[in-house]
This record gives structure tokens, C-alpha cells and sequence, in this order.
């Protein structure tokens, strides 16, 4: 299963790359837009890791972190995607403006 640990390492490094864009970035609405983008990535992130663990210990305990660990990065995800579609929908308005 090696595709768990490939995800895992690109989604912590496209999380770290948009925290470090974030704090580049002089426009606040360029920000926000870069901190769902930053939240999807964090949900793939924890949901991924979560899942890889389950199966690396495959115990019950390992099996309710999962759970937990999954339903926080789906809520993540979630929330990110919400919030980056509003945000580009706002850029392209400024832009067209």
C-alpha cells in the first residue's frame, strides 16, 4: 500500500506550500482563498493518515482513531471546498470589475 504514504507526504507538502504562500501573498481576499485551498489539504492529510494507520495496526482502538481521524479530515475537505469556490467565485468578480 504505498499509494497511503504518497498521498500523505503531498498532501502535508501542498499544505505547507499554501501556509507558506499565505503569509507571501499581500491580498487578503488572495489569503482566504489560499487557506481553503491550505484546508483541503490538511483533510487529505489527516483522513489519509488515519486510514494508513488503521491499516498498518489493525486493532479496534486503531480502527475508532480512524473513524475519528476521518470524519475530522471529511469536514475539513468539506469546508474547504465550500469556501474555495466561494472565494474564486469572489476573485473572478473583482477581476471582471
Amino acid at each position: 500500500m504505498i499509494i497511503f504514504p504518497i498521498v500523505i507526504v503531498v498532501s502535508l507538502i501542498l499544505y505547507v506550500y499554501y501556509k507558506v504562500t499565505i503569509i507571501r501573498s499581500k491580498d487578503m481576499l488572495q489569503q482566504v482563498y489560499l487557506n481553503a485551498k491550505a484546508k483541503i489539504s490538511l483533510g487529505v492529510f489527516i483522513s489519509f493518515f488515519g486510514i494508513n494507520q488503521y491499516l498498518f495496526y489493525e486493532t479496534k482502538f486503531a480502527l475508532y482513531v480512524t473513524i475519528v481521524f476521518v470524519i475530522l479530515g471529511v469536514a475539513q475537505i468539506i469546508s474547504g471546498f465550500k469556501r474555495t469556490k466561494h472565494y474564486a467565485n469572489e476573485i473572478k468578480k473583482r477581476e471582471q470589475s
